[in-house]
């Protein structure tokens, strides 16, 4: 290089895709309440997509949330019969190589060990649950187990209201608990 010049390089820096995934579970419209809380759609109002880990009960709370971005969604135990021949029991989504699973009710209360096969026989990077109204967030092995917890039921009295919010990029996953 001569004097007076300059190295560049010819690669720029490409910002960072981001996508943004709203978790919710357990909204029992209107069998535990008359409405999704204000709170939830604004939390979401920047989701890329939304998943909704069953116990929906009315297949008009998929369409409320669908105003913000798409649903993927799960039946559970509660929902109306209408909801559950609409809704598979077990579905995914691939977003930036990353696989996510959901289920309402991964039989956690037979521990781990059903939830660790589910996530390896499907190659989930991600298994999102509901079924318990209690937030959670467990890492095992690269893998996060999440549960966005209930907006509108929590399970007792020292459970607050709460969703979720998976931010995902090429290299990471960061999964944060929202409370209403």
């Amino acid at each position: 290089m001569t004097s007076g010049q300059s190295m560049l390089s010819k690669e720029l820096a490409t910002p960072a895709i981001t996508k943004t995934i709203g978790l919710v579970s357990d909204t029992h419209v209107p069998s535990r309440a008359t409405v999704i809380p204000q709170k939830v759609f604004a939390y979401f109002e920047n989701a890329d997509y939304i998943i909704h880990a069953g116990d929906i009960v009315e297949l008009s709370v998929i369409d409320e949330l669908e105003q913000i971005a798409p649903v993927l969604a799960v039946h559970g135990n509660m929902d109306s019969l209408e909801t559950k021949n609409s809704l598979p029991i077990l579905n995914s989504l691939k977003i930036l190589d990353k696989k996510i699973g959901v289920i309402h009710n991964p039989n956690i209360l037979y521990g781990m060990d059903q939830m660790r096969e589910l996530t390896k026989t499907n190659n989930f990077d991600v298994l999102v649950y509901g079924h318990t109204h209690n937030a959670n967030i467990k890492w095992e092995d690269k893998i996060l187990y999440i549960n966005p917890g209930s907006p509108t039921s929590p399970s007792s009295l020292l459970n607050k209201l709460s969703v979720a919010l998976l931010k995902i990029t090429k290299d990471a996953i960061t999964p944060e608990i929202l409370y209403l």
